[in-house]
């Protein structure tokens, strides 16, 4: 599908939300990158790159960084929001205030709502009435996307044609967009794959190998199925790029902030030391709290996940989550 060039706010400064900017510059398109920090954004126009987040991915020309919502919104046809899932709730808000009628809201944020543990399109259907809303997720590290390196993505919407838009505007050389109409799985699978992406760290941090490790991307497969279908996903989503494939990419390469967090903690560092020393936001921290909430709430059942946020909230060590886990009874496999 071939797209006419177009207008895009794209929100958010960070290395996702930038090279996303730069994927949607390269192929042909005018984009305001909107940031919070006046500080940050005048950062971007001086060094023409990202230096805190993708240093030395230089902006192509079409870039124009900006730290005013209302004038990165002024005159778009598009709006693709990309901040932490902690900051989604308030975006919504002030959109709901200055978003163009009627062009619609995308997102690549991977998470939940931490406080509800709600999915993000939930929050955009309230905030947001009536607009036509789609996810962008699958596996797809900032830097690679930023250096052209090939990648390929799932963009979910109830709304088949406004999929095809995004998808459309995203897709180009060296980067394949698919389209899907399961919003819930994509965000479930988005969202819960940071949480097994720590424990496959941790995992490895303890010098468990290569065997331990398919274990828990298998196993921690299954959780996502169990939680993302209990909520209306579709199994299908779960073997595809959105989850099969995100959830191997976060749990196998340490560009991945989630797997370089379980990696500190097995080696000895605490919670606020690793984030400290990743210095970017770690999804996985909070969405294993909203993700724990929901498995009780809906009667899931997702011993990984359980002990990653026993060791991140209640100071369980990490060999010790480990026993706990391995000492379960045995069961079928499939049940």
């Amino acid at each position: 599908m071939t797209c006419v060039p177009a207008s895009i706010a794209v929100l958010g400064a960070g290395s996702w939300g930038t090279a996303l900017a730069i994927r949607l510059c390269r192929n042909g398109h005018r984009v305001r990158l909107w940031g919070n920090e006046p500080e940050q954004i005048a950062e971007l126009r001086t060094h023409g790159e990202n230096r805190r987040f993708l240093p030395g991915v230089a902006f192509p020309p079409g870039i124009v960084p900006l730290d005013s919502l209302e004038a990165s919104l002024d005159g778009a046809t598009h709006c693709l929001a990309v901040v932490p899932s902690h900051a989604f709730a308030e975006v919504i808000t002030a959109l709901a205030r200055c978003l163009p009628r009627g062009i619609g809201l995308a997102w690549a944020t991977k998470g939940l709502e931490p406080q509800s543990g709600a999915l993000l399109h939930t929050l955009a259907q309230r905030g947001l009435p009536g607009e036509r809303l789609a996810i962008v997720s699958g596996p797809s590290f900032a830097r690679e996307v930023a250096v052209g390196l090939p990648t390929a993505v799932t963009v979910a919407s109830a709304d088949p044609d406004f999929a095809g838009l995004i998808a459309s505007l995203l897709h180009g050389e060296r980067f394949r967009a698919y389209t899907s109409s399961d919003l819930v799985g994509v965000e479930v699978c988005g969202a819960a794959k940071n949480v097994l992406a720590i424990a496959t760290g941790i995992a490895d941090g303890l010098g468990f190998g290569a065997n331990t490790r398919a274990a828990l991307i298998t196993r921690g497969l299954t959780e996502l199925i169990r939680l993302g279908t209990a909520l209306g996903g579709r199994r299908e989503t779960f073997m595809g790029l959105a989850g099969v494939g995100d959830l191997v990419l976060t749990c196998t390469d340490d560009q991945s902030r989630n797997r370089r967090l379980g990696l500190a903690l097995a080696r000895g560092s605490n919670v606020e030391q690793a984030r400290a020393a990743i210095g970017q936001e770690v999804e996985g921290v909070v969405t294993a709290l909203a993700v724990r909430a929901l498995a009780h709430r809906l009667g899931v059942e997702m011993p990984i996940s359980e002990q990653v946020y026993q060791v991140l909230y209640s100071g369980v060590s990490p060999l010790d989550a480990t026993a706990a886990l391995l000492e379960r009874e045995p069961k079928a496999e499939f049940c």
